[in-house]
């Protein structure tokens, strides 16, 4: 069996999708979808786009999630339904109560207009220390750090340059595919 190295799984930095500080929201989205419709054919989709810095290093990572972010308007004017759950009402009527309550304040495609001039700084999460992995180590060990603290992916280095992102899909395609072949081997 293949003793896998971070290396032998991570997403090269120069095939993933990538904008420099400074760029909105709706020209991360564009890189992501560039990455992906390049990357689809190969791999898993990407799920992040990462941001550099003006040395061309990584700064940050805005994910799915945070592009979601983005959409929520900062100081939503929900506040009066902020505590409607303490009140009985289910978590399923509480947000119905939210979403009606929103729609009449900003029409959807109005968010969705504001958000895309955002800039990425203001929602990006700038990496951990638990978010680096070293190229040399070993699959085993990876996937340890990723359970022990949740991350979706990591940034791979390489003499402390990153050089790569390992995502969770790509360790669990490896994993998945190894396993099935030593069921078939026995």
């Amino acid at each position: 069996m293949k003793q896998f190295t971070v290396k032998d799984l991570m997403v090269p930095i120069s095939e993933y999708a990538t904008v420099p500080e400074g760029s909105t929201v709706l020209e991360a989205v564009a890189a992501l979808e560039k990455a992906q419709e390049v990357f689809a054919h190969t791999r898993y989709s990407h799920r992040a786009v990462l941001i550099l810095g003006k040395d061309n290093r990584v700064v940050g990572k805005l994910s799915q999630f945070d592009f979601l972010r983005s959409l929520e308007p900062e100081g939503a004017h929900t506040g009066s339904l902020t505590d409607i759950d303490k009140f009985g009402f289910s978590a399923k009527a509480a947000a119905l109560q939210r979403e009606q309550y929103r729609l009449q304040e900003i029409p959807l495609e109005d968010i969705f207009q504001d958000a895309a001039k955002l800039k990425v700084e203001e929602f990006m999460q700038t990496p951990s220390e638990s978010e680096y992995v070293d190229a040399k180590t070993s699959l085993h060990t990876a996937i340890h750090q990723m359970i022990t603290d949740p991350n979706l992916s990591l940034l791979v280095l390489e003499k402390k340059e990153i050089v790569g992102v390992l995502r969770l899909s790509d360790i669990f395609g490896a994993v998945f595919h190894t396993m099935k072949k030593s069921v078939e081997d026995v």
